[in-house]
């Protein structure tokens, strides 16, 4: 298990030196995924102590947000004097996602469908 955790950390690692050498406009750890997920496409599978350890991390992904809370506590007056452009942007940002979100099934539909009339 602490194999696959520190596989884990590795490719995040991995992920924030390509960041750092490249200049990526994408950060680190997402980067760490990529660089994850290709090592597993490659293998074909998931090993079952790395779902396991994944589970666990999962479990306890609430734990993760207690930085993001402390920041916004941190900011609370910048939220106060800002909330006007933040919310229209959080509501705008929702609302492409969605439309985006149902375009592409949409079209994935569509595809299939087409498949399965083959």
């Amino acid at each position: 298990m602490l194999d696959f955790i520190t596989m884990i950390f590795c490719c995040q690692l991995a992920g924030e030196v390509l960041v750092a050498s490249f200049s990526l406009p994408v950060p680190g750890p997402v980067a760490g995924m990529v660089i994850l997920l290709a090592g597993l496409l490659a293998k074909g599978s998931v090993p079952s102590e790395l779902s396991a350890v994944c589970d666990t991390l999962l479990g306890n992904l609430s734990l993760l947000f207690i930085p993001a809370g402390v920041g916004v506590m941190l900011h609370a007056k910048l939220l106060a004097r800002e909330w006007l452009p933040i919310t229209i942007a959080l509501v705008a940002s929702t609302l492409i996602t969605v439309a985006v979100t149902g375009l592409v099934m949409q079209r994935l539909l569509a595809v299939l469908a087409k498949q399965e009339k083959q």
